[in-house]
């Protein structure tokens, strides 16, 4: 049985954070150093020739700072970036504090980039989301408790509300925007970093998924800018491809598919959304909240008559089932392409989760953003493709930074190391994880297992920490 998504219905940021006790002693008054702080997000000058420059960017919100365990906090700030009321992104820093509001310094740093359906929170700190796991099993916070400066984004397309009818904005939100989102985001938390005691070193950047493909395109931009300019030091693309190579002749066939139905759909108005249809994001979200409220009632037609739970466990241990439509050419990237492993008996259907608990899974479901700028999805696939000239992968001989490829055997896995070998890059490593032989494809370790399975900390993070203190 084969569903698809459109078948589910229904700066900076502050060191002392708000509300900070402040010691007297202090030089500076907590209103004081705020001031300071917020006068340094706002003037990125500096940063203006850098990748298309940010230098409309300004402030649109006052700092949040929570503890998430012991001396681990969370900082974030919303930035505007454009003309535009959409035009806004949020900047997060997951660090430890020394004494309430002032971060550790920390020489090793890390700004990550979710990819689709997730923001940051969503995607690297899904632990605080959900009461099923302990709330420092996120990356994000795995990191940061033992001493890296954790940053990140939520691209401009994360913060629209469920009710959002008029996507007209969105025109023109594509791969290159996002580069420049992410040349300001890394411009300010450097400048943070250097403010608050950690210096002004670059950063290692990590890309999840299409978050990686991202990663790519910024580092292919960096390289045309003054050395001085540039932010990143090293570069870790999480189970990611930009390029099919020789061996994946049929996948990039089927992305030559993609990339033709989706260039149409873009002609024809389609401005948010995926290849099957508008809102993919709120079916997800919908799926993942009727799993947690009514597990065993089967769903109405259209969906499949399963029950919600079932659709939800199908969703994550056999995502290529609804990520494509046979009949209208449409495949999934990757052959057995799964968020997370199942538990597989004599049925087709899985049974249950192999890494990941149901309430976790089905509480990272529920935090899905409802909607996606598309004309990005349209340029990823061209560049799986290979056929498009497109500006984003021009100058990736010249990206000469060390590189990690991690990947999930059940993600896409092996077909990512194809794309590291386009860079200039000497120091290449591979972190592959793998659990089942190649012709278990079905049952390994899968894409979102890599942040969420009970043995990440330990298979993942772990080799991705010790990588970087290496570098």
């Amino acid at each position: 049985m084969r569903f698809q998504l459109r078948h589910i219905v229904p700066l900076a940021l502050l060191w002392m954070g708000c509300g900070a006790e402040t010691p007297v002693s202090e030089a500076l008054s907590a209103e004081a150093q705020e001031l300071v702080q917020e006068q340094s997000m706002l003037q990125l000058s500096d940063t203006e020739s850098l990748l298309g420059g940010a230098a409309e960017a300004h402030l649109v919100g006052g700092f949040e700072r929570e503890r998430v365990v012991d001396d681990v906090y969370h900082y974030s700030v919303k930035l505007q970036v454009g003309p535009d009321a959409h035009d806004v992104i949020t900047l997060h820093r997951v660090v430890r504090e020394r004494m309430p509001g002032r971060p550790v310094s920390s020489a090793e740093s890390v700004f990550m980039l979710h990819g689709d359906g997730w923001n940051f929170t969503g995607a690297f700190m899904a632990s605080t989301q959900t009461q099923a796991v302990p709330v420092d099993h996120s990356i994000a916070i795995y990191l940061a408790q033992r001493g890296v400066d954790v940053w990140g984004v939520d691209l401009r397309w994360t913060h629209l509300p469920l009710e959002t009818r008029d996507f007209s904005f969105m025109k023109g939100w594509n791969m290159g925007m996002h580069v420049r989102d992410v040349g300001t985001g890394l411009a300010v938390a450097r400048r943070v970093r250097a403010l608050t005691g950690s210096g002004n070193g670059r950063m290692d950047l990590l890309g999840w998924s299409r978050g990686g493909m991202l990663g790519y395109a910024y580092l292919n931009a960096e390289t045309q800018v003054a050395p001085s300019q540039r932010h990143v030091k090293g570069f870790i693309p999480v189970d990611t491809v930009l390029h099919f190579g020789p061996q994946a002749a049929q996948q990039r066939e089927w992305a030559c598919t993609r990339a033709a139905l989706s260039e149409a759909a873009l002609k024809a108005g389609q401005l948010e959304g995926g290849l099957l249809g508008p809102g993919a994001g709120v079916g997800v979200l919908s799926l993942g909240q009727a799993a947690i409220a009514l597990p065993d009632t089967v769903a109405l037609p259209p969906m499949p008559p399963l029950p919600y739970r079932q659709l939800a466990v199908a969703l994550g241990a056999a995502t290529f089932q609804f990520i494509s439509d046979p009949k209208h050419g449409v495949e999934p990237a990757v052959p057995f392409y799964h968020f997370t492993s199942g538990q597989f008996g004599e049925a087709p259907l899985p049974t249950g989760l192999r890494y990941v608990k149901e309430r976790q899974f089905f509480d990272m479901l529920a935090s899905a953003r409802p909607y996606q700028s598309f004309e990005e999805v349209v340029e990823g696939e061209q560049l799986l493709c290979g056929q498009k000239d497109l500006p984003y992968d021009d100058h990736l001989g010249e990206v000469k930074v060390p590189v990690l490829y991690v990947g999930a055997a059940g993600g896409f896995g092996e077909y990512g190391l194809h794309s590291t070998k386009l860079l200039g890059s000497r120091d290449v490593s591979v972190h592959m994880v793998r659990r089942e032989s190649s012709a278990a494809r079905l049952a390994d370790y899968g894409h979102a297992d890599l942040f969420l399975a009970s043995d990440a900390d330990k298979a993942v993070w772990a080799p991705i920490l010790k990588w970087m203190k290496r570098h």
